[in-house]
């Protein structure tokens, strides 16, 4: 067969990626997506039944025979492992072009592994989609890399013993179901530990002054730095317990007011000029941890939603890789972005030679350039307008602004400094002698832009950084030393020390890539697992963490301090780039981490599990405020509590020798931050769920009083019981009625209480004469006729609705499972592929894309309003790679039926059936009773299922 006349299949990750790569590769190759991993460690659970008691039972792995994987075909892989058996039968040669890093290597491995193709095989790798890359990337290839392989392997074992291992001591000693991860956790315990300074921060208050000063008609504004040459306090200056930490003056408002009106009344002297050449690089090029950052500092998008768009451009041929540590950029990239910096701002903005960075993580893994526009020479923004569009589009300007500014000239300018006095006679501070302010003032002038005319980084939102900029920005007027100055205003301002600061997805991810905590590809994965597992929460841009949060913290701190131990997971990252680089062993590695290490008295995981001791679950869960108030997450949520010590009066405190009171307690809801829970807004909340509520009034039907009142399941009102109802024989039930969700329990008021109550409402009779009611449920508002039921939009429509809307309602035929059908969100145009007009829907279960077809279920971070057509297109491909998910549905009777009929026959499980190649590591499976059974890195099990459950942990790469 000649070159021309041969067939070459190619397989790539995404259905968008083989795409693009298949018209740059045109005919002879035929380009397929395996969408993502084809298989996994499975559920323990679901494991053949013989295998269940084996040595593989209890992780899917075998710990004790080298730490062996028993991997299976993900079960909505199968169709797809199925077409690409098709495919290959076909293939002259299979070229493997998944993503260059430990999880695109693994991809490719397991591919072998289950395919086992008969055809040469290359490893066909690249770091852009363009024409030229593609094209070199087929003809330049190499063999599959085993040290990346081992990596990841030992990465997703290390995940399953340490989820498996100590997900259950959660389960025990805090709440059923939660999840251990080995970075989730420690990013979790970053938030709490943040959050924890902020509880214990004592803010301290202190004044400054500032004055205006002119001379020849120019003016500007100086600060008050120091009385008689004692420096000032400041912000800093003050610890977080509130207190000084340095010998200063203190300035409160007497003294500060003092001050202003003595220099008011004053002129000043310059005592000293200086000025400095002011010099400013530009930033390096992007890295995953930084592009992440500036996304979310200039464009507002969260982590996992920068990395989903930096996906889509890097899938179609916008960008380079996208995950990476690396700062350096290719030779050809040096010089496109210098080219269209010369072309677009002029030589003088080019330095001489190219700027070249060092790596910014020390643990740099992987073979990658920066983030960059693709290509040997770069699409500025301008030429991509026409085809991308919202998030794409400026998330590509981003990528373009920062490449090309790396490459340009510094900022030039110079600072200009001064120091003025001012003598404030007889200003009553510290005393009535003499005392003389010193103010000071500083400006930077820009006499080059350099790189500033291309790009400027952001900073993160910080009142001193935000302070910082503005003095930098300011011009100084031509000033002479030992000139006289008039003082137009002072002015006397309070100032209150702040907490640290919450971290933001972004200041998060750069303290994790400073501790050495986590890679690239895991950065946006991480955090958004602790949200999604309801560990962290925001407020606007600010991560913070539930109680939940402080429990999980807690118990890892003081039984497994060394799994969340930041120093100790940064060398497990370090540990699992020298197994990538070939320069540490696999199971060598596992074994130090899982049975420790004898020679260095280091305890393993194993061990810790076993030898955890006594656990007061009670005491793990709670968070002391002071004034015997606490915190508990208990089963349901976290309350606050107030602990009353056995025998001692709660209101006198006297000692009674009586039984312990009940102590108090009410809910906390998720609005209330933990460092805003003091103890004063604990008693608050206790006063609230303990009174008799707010009286309203008293309902005229039924002469009850009304009140409002906060309970366990959230604010509602109901009507008290006269004595005589209470003590009745026939037990008398109160009206009561939640509140909705847009009324304030504080403001309710006695008419809008009695609607409440009197719910449900009759809205009318149809033509049979059956009731129609209005009601509000746990589910929401609908509407009731007999044993039917119809949702409502909203909760008004329970009081307004109108017996000819609800007969409308109800003359519509019924959407079993969910509500009546809405119009669509938006309209994103026809599909390429089906050709038939896309829109987003909001489903039972969300919103969705559908094109009539098929639907795809929106991610987390795609917005229903502002979702682009090609992010629609995108999933619904996506959805079709996958094929439709088929159920099958068994009745207990007919699966007994079916274990009686045919029982589970044991495979061989001695080793020696297994033959391993150390060089390519294939294996080879033994059957049992005609049915093959998959062992270490071989083909699926039938009837194995994919990994489910919180301790499923693969998206910590």
């Amino acid at each position: 067969m000649t070159e021309s006349a041969s067939r070459r299949l190619v397989i790539v990750e995404s259905p968008a990626k083989a795409k693009t790569i298949a018209s740059y590769l045109g005919p002879g190759y035929e380009v397929e997506a395996s969408v993502g991993h084809i298989r996994d460690l499975p559920n323990p659970s679901e494991l053949p039944v013989d295998m269940k008691k084996g040595p593989y039972g209890r992780f899917a792995v075998d710990v004790d025979n080298d730490f062996d994987p028993y991997y299976v075909v993900d079960p909505d892989k199968r169709k797809k492992v199925t077409e690409l058996k098709r495919a290959l039968k076909d293939a002259d040669e299979l070229l493997l072009a998944t993503d260059e890093d430990r999880e695109g290597e693994a991809i490719a491995w397991h591919l072998l592994q289950v395919l086992k193709p008969k055809v040469p095989v290359r490893r066909m790798v690249f770091h852009e989609i363009t024409k030229e890359a593609i094209q070199r990337a087929a003809n330049e290839t190499r063999e599959l890399d085993q040290s990346l392989v081992d990596a990841q392997e030992t990465r997703r074992i290390l995940d399953r013993l340490y989820g498996y291992e100590v997900s259950p001591v959660l389960w025990r000693k805090v709440r059923q179901g939660l999840s251990a991860g080995r970075v989730q956790s420690v990013a979790t315990r970053l938030v709490v530990e943040r959050e924890r300074e902020r509880m214990a921060f004592r803010a301290a208050s202190y004044w400054d002054v500032t004055g205006r000063f002119g001379a020849a008609g120019e003016s500007f504004t100086a600060r008050l730095t120091a009385l008689d040459g004692t420096r000032i306090a400041t912000g800093r200056d003050f610890g977080d317990d509130g207190l000084l930490r340095s010998s200063v003056t203190h300035l409160d408002e007497a003294g500060a007011r003092a001050v202003a009106e003595a220099v008011a009344a004053a002129s000043a002297t310059v005592a000293d000029v200086s000025e400095k050449p002011y010099s400013r690089r530009p930033s390096a090029p992007f890295t995953t941890s930084t592009l992440q950052q500036e996304a979310s500092r200039k464009l507002r998008l969260s982590s996992r939603n920068a990395m989903r768009v930096a996906q889509r451009l890097y899938e179609n041929g916008y960008i380079t890789y996208m995950r990476t540590d690396s700062t350096t950029l290719s030779e050809s990239a040096l010089t496109a972005a210098r080219g269209q910096a010369r072309d677009m701002y002029g030589e003088e903005y080019v330095p001489a030679s190219p700027r070249r960075y060092e790596k910014k993580a020390a643990n740099a893994q992987e073979a990658h350039e920066a983030i960059r526009p693709a290509g040997d020479t770069f699409r500025t923004p301008a030429q991509v307008a026409g085809e991308l569009r919202g998030e794409d589009f400026a998330l590509y300007e981003l990528i373009w602004k920062r490449t090309v500014a790396s490459q340009m000239a510094d900022a030039k300018g110079s600072t200009a400094s001064v120091k003025l006095t001012v003598p404030t006679s007889g200003a009553p501070v510290g005393g009535d002698a003499t005392t003389t302010a010193e103010f000071s003032a500083s400006g930077t002038v820009i006499t080059f832009r350099g790189f500033l005319a291309a790009y400027e980084e952001g900073r993160d939102d910080d009142e001193r950084a935000a302070a910082q900029l503005r003095e930098e920005d300011r011009r100084l007027p031509k000033l002479t030393e030992g000139g006289s100055l008039d003082v137009t205003d002072a002015q006397a301002d309070g100032h209150e020390t702040s907490p640290p600061a919450r971290y933001t997805e972004a200041t998060l991810v750069k303290a994790m890539e400073e501790l050495g905590i986590g890679r690239p590809s895991t950065y946006a994965a991480t955090v958004a697992t602790i949200q999604d597992r309801g560990y962290v929460g925001t407020r606007g841009n600010a991560l913070v963490p539930r109680w939940l949060a402080f429990a999980v913290t807690r118990l890892l701190e003081e039984h497994f301090s060394s799994l969340v131990d930041y120093r100790f997971t940064a060398s497990m990252e370090a540990d699992l780039d020298a197994i990538a680089r070939g320069d540490a062993g696999r199971v060598e590695w596992l074994q130090k981490f899982y049975f420790g290490d004898s020679a260095e008295s280091a305890a393993g995981l194993r061990h810790l599990v076993e030898n955890l001791g006594d656990i007061d679950a009670r005491e793990i869960s709670t968070v002391r405020l002071g004034d015997n108030m606490v915190v508990r997450v208990g089963r349901y949520g976290p309350y606050v509590q107030e602990e009353v010590p056995e025998g001692v009066d709660p209101a006198t405190g006297e000692i009674t020798g009586a039984d312990p009171k009940e102590a108090r307690r009410a809910s906390i809801t998720d609005d209330i931050a933990p460092d805003e829970m003091t103890p004063a807004k604990a008693r608050e909340l206790l006063e609230q769920a303990s009174d008799d509520g707010r009286v309203l009034g008293t309902n005229p039907e039924t002469g009850r009083e009304v009140v409002a009142k906060a309970g366990r399941y959230g604010p509602y009102v109901t009507e008290v019981l006269t004595e005589a109802e209470s003590e009745a024989k026939t037990k008398v039930k109160p009206k009561t009625g939640s509140l909705f969700k847009g009324m304030d329990l504080a403001t309710i008021d006695l008419d809008v209480a009695l609607r409440l109550l009197s719910l449900p409402r009759v809205v009318g009779t149809d033509a049979e004469g059956v009731e129609i009611t209005a009601q509000n449920g746990r589910y929401g508002p609908y509407l009731k006729k007999g044993t039917d039921s119809r949702s409502l939009a909203t909760e008004d429509q329970i009081f307004d609705i109108t017996l000819d809307e609800a007969l409308a309602i109800y003359a519509q035929p019924k959407q079993r499972g969910r509500a009546a059908a809405k119009p669509p969100l938006a309209e994103l145009g026809e599909d390429p592929v089906s050709g038939r007009p896309v829109v987003v829907k909001d489903g039972r279960f969300g919103p969705y894309v559908t094109d009539g077809e098929t639907n795809a279920t929106l991610k987390r971070d795609d917005d229903p309003e502002k979702i682009s057509p090609e992010r629609g297109y995108e999933l619904l491909a996506e959805k079709r790679a996958k094929g439709p998910t088929t159920r099958k549905k068994t009745t207990k009777k007919s699966a007994k039926k079916t274990t009686k009929k045919a029982p589970a026959k044991k495979a061989a499980a001695s080793k020696s059936a297994t033959v391993k190649s150390t060089a390519s590591k294939s294996t080879a499976a033994t059957s049992a009773g005609g049915k093959g059974r998959a062992t270490s890195k071989t083909g699926s099990a039938a009837g194995a299922a994919k990994t489910a459950g919180p301790l499923h942990t693969s998206s910590e790469s």
